[in-house]
């Protein structure tokens, strides 16, 4: 496959050009890849008006992927996120989203600049602040009882615990209703090239956002954005202009690179490293599981273990790895979670298999419960409104301004214009959240 972007700028980078252009280093630096990074001179294209070397690396990636067509961004998965919500907010008018409670916070913060009203599919077994399934026959009954129907469905597959919604039945819901499904498909970029393909587009998705530097050979910040078939007819001319809305002027050129290059990997031997990738991840996960841990199924190329389960705190089980040089993606109260890919060497599976010991077996903690909380204000007024930070316990009864919630994971336990409950201060501090935003002004 060719790799138009790359090719084009290592050209411009070996022709000895004077580059009486930005960016300031003129291609020289203690980097060593200053010269690699370019801007929009002439033959570069431009990301945003793409009809050249960038919209044709676009192109392939779409064959690729085997949707109606796909959009680069430089600014990771949030840029395609929003640019996915003002998509589906032009037509007819529609404002409302019908959204699964654990979303990134991205979603909430493209709610608020583009005057969304999101009503919350919540969990349909124990809560948990990072996992939302959501059935066919839930989703079914939230359709019914919503009139007008909602601009859109928006689900998170996986989820940041590797959980998978069962997105070819919620598809089919959404499709009889005549309402497009948006997938956060952020940590699952390489579902499309397993034995079987997993992605969302292959399962019926219309719009989808993926992050390719979570799990692909790309450079943080390179994500997609796709489109099925028909989708594509209606939103494709609108798409760039959406992206346009949320990101830089200057894009990164090394991110496009590097998006391009991977074209070329997922045309060759991609497939069948993730395959095996995939093969050796399982064998870890059998193995932790035979020491005792709850080792929770889901997606391929994640390890999770429900750490609390057997009565150990995730942040201590990753304080454990550590001794042993090895890093986790995330660590919670509960949860512990390791991301793998074909860049993994079996030097780092044995590493892992050797230091996890047998599990304690202690007594669970428990979980505290949310229930619904009290919308105040939308979304939109509270995260743009004045506001102050307390602590947890002087929140209660106040109104959330914005998100209390780091990155990882970046799920929210209480929404920008929800009223701060009694509940809600004990999940705080059960995953240590100390203080929050608070509206100061009404």
């Amino acid at each position: 496959m060719e790799t138009p972007v790359f090719d084009f700028v290592k050209g411009y980078a070996e022709s000895g050009v004077s580059r009486l252009h930005m960016p300031g280093h003129k291609g020289r630096g203690p980097l060593g890849w200053e010269a690699m990074d370019i801007t929009e001179v002439r033959g570069a294209d431009s990301l945003y008006e793409a009809e050249g070397i960038i919209a044709r690396s676009e192109e392939n990636a779409a064959a690729l992927f085997g949707t109606g067509r796909t959009f680069y961004s430089t600014e990771g998965s949030s840029q395609c996120l929003k640019a996915m919500l003002a998509l589906v907010r032009r037509p007819k008018g529609r404002t409302t989203i019908l959204a699964a409670r654990n979303v990134h916070k991205s979603f909430l913060q493209g709610a608020a600049l583009l005057d969304l009203d999101v009503q919350w599919l919540w969990p349909e077994e124990e809560y948990q602040l990072l996992r939302c399934a959501v059935s066919p026959e839930g989703l079914e009954r939230a359709l019914s009882r919503m009139d007008p129907l909602p601009a859109a469905v928006f689900v998170t597959s996986p989820d940041y615990l590797g959980y998978v919604q069962p997105i070819g039945d919620l598809a089919a819901v959404c499709h009889r209703y005549g309402v497009p499904l948006l997938v956060d498909n952020a940590h699952g970029a390489y579902l499309h090239f397993l034995k079987v393909p997993a992605h969302p587009m292959d399962l019926g998705a219309d719009l989808c956002c993926d992050s390719g530097h979570k799990t692909l050979p790309v450079l943080t910040g390179g994500a997609y954005l796709h489109l099925s078939p028909s989708a594509a007819e209606r939103y494709a001319p609108y798409a760039r202009q959406a992206l346009s809305l949320f990101g830089s002027t200057s894009p990164s050129y090394l991110i496009l690179e590097s998006l391009d290059l991977c074209n070329a990997f997922l045309a060759g031997e991609g497939p069948s490293l993730f395959r095996k990738a995939a093969e050796r991840t399982a064998k870890s996960r059998e193995l932790i599981r035979r020491r005792g841990w709850a080792v929770q199924e889901g997606e391929p190329l994640k390890i999770v273990i429900d750490a609390a389960a057997g009565g150990v705190r995730g942040t201590d089980l990753a304080d454990l790895l550590r001794k042993s040089n090895i890093e986790c993606e995330y660590a919670g109260p509960d949860h512990l979670v390791l991301m793998t890919s074909p860049w993994n060497r079996e030097e780092d599976f044995c590493r892992l298999e050797a230091a996890l010991p047998p599990c304690p077996g202690g007594k669970p903690p428990r979980r505290p419960v949310l229930p619904p909380p009290r919308q105040v204000l939308s979304i939109r007024e509270a995260l743009l409104s004045v506001w102050e930070e307390v602590p947890v316990e002087k929140a209660i009864g106040r109104i959330c301004a914005a998100p209390a919630v780091s990155c990882p994971p970046a799920v929210a336990v209480t929404v920008s214009g929800e009223e701060v409950s009694r509940e809600a201060a004990e999940v705080f501090s059960y995953y240590h959240i100390s203080s929050v935003a608070v509206v100061s002004e009404v």
